[in-house]
């Protein structure tokens, strides 16, 4: 994949879970859902995304203010152990542009108040998932050592929010229930033997027609349609890459036997020699002769192979 296909892909990345949640409104509404708060004032909330900020080939999705908390919500859908490392590297540049804004002084002989922050990851990948798990950054620490000392940590609760998954937060919060039923009818129907393409705008048509983010889709087609074939198109990408990395692995297993097979033959055709037998080649597919060279002979390099 050439290197501008690279960042188109990286630019549409996830960005459909931010179009979804794009406006304030459902963005509190999914914060009250995950929090069991009833926040009513949408301007209560203060949009911070570092639009800037890339890691791993990823920009962050959306992080806001809500009443001193700060919320750092990310959709994936591939799942990763590291998700608390990134964490730790956006708080800290949200951490420093807060405190540039209000001009604190860290070296103040004052206690500088920071907003308590939370990361939240939604999970809609295909391979199974438990309901809600916490991710923590020390569980990347050396072992042998008591984590509880550690002067870092950071921690991830990972939401799964495929179809029938955390049910009590979909009750509460509709617009994500919509973005997961989406997200499963676009995948049925790119897993039936259609073009792709035309499976996406069916799904699309579908859902509009049937009133799940009926605005959004009407609103966003085309490019919601981009999106979607992007990723597919990276996701193949990267499976025809694990294919191929996986057959260079077999045949050079492959090779890499055959030349153990060789050195394996010639050690025993010396053995064979020095029983003056060597004419007597075809012993070496006689499995109770070549264990009677080993023992014999004590030939550890062959043991090794």
């Amino acid at each position: 994949m050439s290197d501008e296909r690279k960042k188109v892909n990286r630019e549409y990345k996830d960005r459909l879970f931010k179009l979804v949640f794009r406006e304030k409104a459902d963005l509190l509404q999914l914060y009250n859902a995950i929090n069991g708060t009833n926040y009513d004032n949408p301007e209560d909330m203060e949009i911070n995304t570092l639009e800037d900020a890339v890691y791993m080939g990823m920009k962050n999705d959306i992080s806001f203010l809500v009443k001193n908390i700060l919320n750092l919500y990310e959709h994936q859908s591939t799942y990763s152990p590291n998700l608390p490392l990134r964490g730790v590297f956006y708080f800290s540049d949200l951490y420093r542009k807060l405190v540039a804004e209000f001009d604190k002084d860290i070296y103040s002989s004052r206690q500088i108040k920071i907003p308590f922050p939370q990361f939240v990851v939604f999970y809609n990948g295909t391979k199974e998932q438990p309901e809600r798990q916490i991710l923590h950054l020390h569980n990347a620490f050396p072992d042998g050592i008591n984590r509880e000392d550690a002067a870092l940590d950071c921690h991830a609760v990972v939401l799964n929010i495929n179809c029938g998954h955390n049910k009590s937060i979909m009750k509460r919060c509709r617009r994500l229930e919509e973005y997961s039923l989406f997200i499963g009818r676009v995948r049925e129907y790119t897993g039936q033997k259609m073009v792709i393409r035309e499976a996406i705008d069916l799904a699309v048509e579908d859902c509009i027609r049937e009133g799940i983010l009926a605005t959004v889709l009407k609103e966003n087609r085309e490019e919601v349609c981009s999106m979607l074939l992007t990723e597919y198109d990276e996701q193949s990408h990267i499976e025809n890459e694990k294919e191929i990395a996986r057959e260079e692995g077999r045949e050079e297993g492959r090779e890499e036997g055959i030349q153990k097979g060789i050195h394996m033959a010639a050690l025993l055709a010396e053995c064979l020699e020095r029983d003056g037998r060597l004419q007597d080649l075809k012993l070496l597919s006689d499995k109770d002769e070549i264990i009677r060279l080993y023992k014999e002979y004590n030939l550890a390099e062959i043991e090794k192979c």
